[in-house]
């Protein structure tokens, strides 16, 4: 997955504005204790990042 594909996913699902509080401020223990910003940053796999919301949020099977 690229930066932009997770971009665009997280604003399908949250919308732009709520996406990038998702992204900035909410703290996730998938990916340990970062958060979606600070784990990409980090150099997590952003497939993994983008799991790790869905996983926290409950974004659909469908949706992932």
């Amino acid at each position: 997955m690229r930066l932009q594909e997770f971009w665009s996913r997280l604003d399908g699902q949250f919308g732009p504005m709520r996406a990038q509080s998702v992204a900035r401020d909410h703290v996730f223990s998938d990916l340990g204790g970062r958060t979606a910003l600070d784990a990409i940053e980090a150099g997590l796999p952003v497939r993994k990042v983008w799991l790790a919301v869905c996983e926290a949020f409950d974004v659909p099977a469908k949706e992932r």
